[in-house]
């Protein structure tokens, strides 16, 4: 609980910042990106092309069964959960900063 308040604090420039640079790079730049935008792309790329089932629903599908093997397809699946998985950080965050807020200094 601890570490996470610590990296909390330090990515809104309350503490000390030495050694994870680029964590804190990359939480302010989550910051930065509009909920609303992170949440159409990860509807519409999670769940494109919508018939006869979400793309990304058939690459999960392929990994638990163990035939998620040619490249293409491993990129198919980086590439359309790259977006949910955002939205997932980003809300992440937002309760993180929350709670940091609640819990006082």
């Amino acid at each position: 609980m601890a570490e996470t308040f610590h990296l909390i604090s330090s990515c809104t420039g309350r503490g000390r910042t030495h050694g994870n640079r680029g964590v804190i790079m990359f939480v302010r730049w989550l910051d930065k990106l509009p909920l609303g935008i992170l949440v159409v792309a990860a509807l519409l790329l999670g769940l494109a092309p919508f018939y006869p089932e979400p793309h990304l629903w058939e690459k999960l599908k392929m990994l638990a069964a163990g035939s998620l093997t040619r490249p293409v397809d491993i990129l198919d699946l980086v590439l359309h959960a790259s977006f949910p998985v955002l939205l997932l950080a980003k809300l992440l965050r937002m309760a993180a900063l929350r709670f940091a807020q609640d819990a006082g200094p």
